[in-house]
């Protein structure tokens, strides 16, 4: 599941309740304690939930209840482009060269 899938899945507007910790992405519809994919005013069903987890007062196996509904797709990282562009590669050329011209005037 992407990370819009589960934004999607906010329990709000009749879609059901999901929330991810740690990959994991749990159904918490059927909890009375995420009316509308909000839980206690703290957590909106539809995000990933992992580092606020980790300060909830209940252990993650509270969590680990819930039906599993898939897995969340990792952030691809993003990596620099080792090639240069032609335009600027080519802008760079062209100075290079009228430089040389009016040097030998």
């Amino acid at each position: 599941m992407t990370r819009q899938e589960l934004e999607k899945n906010n329990g709000r507007d009749g879609n059901p309740a999901y929330v991810a910790v740690s990959g994991v992405v749990y159904d918490v519809s059927s909890s009375p304690l995420w009316p509308g994919g909000n839980h206690e005013g703290a957590h909106q069903a539809g995000q990933d939930l992992t580092e606020e987890l980790k300060s909830a007062p209940h252990v993650r196996a509270v969590i680990e209840r819930f039906p599993v509904v898939g897995q969340l797709k990792p952030i691809a990282p993003v990596t620099p482009s080792k090639k240069f562009p032609l335009i600027p590669m080519a802008v760079i050329a062209a100075i290079a060269v009228l430089i040389v011209v009016l040097l030998l005037l």
